[in-house]
């Protein structure tokens, strides 16, 4: 059953163009291999490896250097213990209505200010600490702008970063250098690492989609090595990782409370991104894979999935560009970029209650104030989700 299973997965007419098979990709010559599905095999060790660089880093690099910009834990005070609220915390609701409150109020012989006050204290107890977001976009940022610049100086060196005819040119005949070998591998391990830590990180409300995201990212990674399709994967990655250190220099600089460094660096990271996802994407990338490629070598079934999958991820690049693009147009009419609301710490219970009775007395003065969506005074959340190949 393995063995027929391994055929049909492997089948040559799907991998590969006509009249070109599995052994006709066996490394011609000593010093001369092509991409093989085993090499990735690699990216799970080194993918441990760079988890535990970045818990050191974060610990001996990214902390200090907090402290240093007196960002601190933020110790949030933790709810009275109480077994009825935290059963109803945990296995109903974490935000409760005014006929539950009612109801625990009666119950618990409490005022309902203390049970919302208990409620946002609970909720704030699961919130990580600025520190903790500091640091671990701290190391985002460091890999990043690092894999950003090894990739531009590999790729400067290549002809197919000059002419993207070459990612084609006697296709799929063509050597895996060890620098290209390196590139692939060290991305690849980098997003196995991500979907490792992204059960001890930052539990935030796109936890699922990130986790989606980061597992497409993975599978075309792979899905573009195993074909040996990697010279247009370079290009791809290195687009990509473009304007994702500039993101998170922007929520280090709100970290930091430097408000017009952080809004800078927002708008200079919507303008790269929009110009790279919408601009150089289509008309560079897509050009060459979608009709470049037809050119030289035809389309066969695993060329349509590839093209495939890449329209997908402009598709999403679409909708992306629009959230950034929203969030830039607020920032430059308000003047600020908000805080990440996937993660923020909530409102004060004045605040809070203020809410609670806006609902009852809509023409108090204190509800005609302009509020957006959590809290955010109409203020988006700079921290966007960003599509990566």
């Amino acid at each position: 059953m393995a063995a027929t299973f391994s055929d049909w997965f492997w089948n040559e007419r799907f991998w590969l163009p006509q009249n070109v098979t599995w052994a006709d990709l066996v490394d011609p010559e000593p010093g001369v291999e092509y991409p093989k599905a085993g090499h990735i095999l690699a990216a799970f060790p080194l993918a441990l490896g760079i988890f535990v660089v970045r818990l050191l880093f974060e610990r001996y690099i990214a902390k200090p250097c907090a402290l240093r910009l007196k960002i601190h834990d933020d110790g949030f005070r933790k709810a009275q213990p109480n077994a009825i609220l935290e059963k109803v915390f945990t296995s109903i609701t974490k935000y409760p209505d005014d006929k539950r409150l009612n109801g625990l109020a009666k119950q618990l012989d409490w005022d309902v200010r203390k049970i919302q006050r208990w409620f946002r204290q609970r909720r704030n107890q699961d919130k990580p600490s600025t520190l903790t977001k500091f640091c671990e976009s701290m190391w985002r940022f460091t890999f990043y702008s690092s894999i950003f610049i090894y990739g531009i100086r590999f790729l400067w060196l290549t002809p197919w970063f000059w002419n993207t005819r070459q990612c084609w040119y006697n296709y799929p005949y063509q050597p895996l250098t060890p620098g290209l070998y390196y590139y692939y591998i060290l991305e690849l391990a980098f997003y196995w690492s991500l979907m490792f830590s992204q059960f001890t990180d930052i539990k935030r409300k796109d936890f699922l989609i990130m986790f989606v995201h980061h597992l497409a990212t993975i599978g075309l990674i792979t899905f573009s090595y195993m074909n040996n399709m990697v010279r247009v994967g370079t290009l791809v990655m290195c687009l990509h990782d473009a304007s994702d250190f500039l993101l998170e220099a922007a929520k280090l600089s709100n970290y930091a409370k430097y408000q017009r460094i952080c809004d800078t660096f927002f708008i200079i990271f919507s303008f790269v991104f929009v110009t790279t996802r919408l601009g150089i994407f289509p008309l560079w990338i897509l050009h060459t894979t979608l009709f470049e490629s037809w050119e030289i070598i035809g389309p066969y079934p695993s060329w349509w999935l590839f093209n495939v999958l890449l329209l997908t991820l402009q598709v999403l690049h679409v909708f992306w560009s629009y959230l950034i693009l929203c969030i830039a147009y607020k920032a430059m009419v308000r003047g600020k970029v908000s805080k990440d609301d996937r993660s923020d710490v909530e409102s004060s219970s004045d605040e809070e209650d203020t809410q609670s009775n806006c609902k009852k007395n809509t023409n108090s003065p204190l509800c005609n104030k302009s509020s957006g969506a959590n809290g955010t005074n109409g203020h988006v959340s700079a921290d966007v989700w960003t599509g990566r190949y």
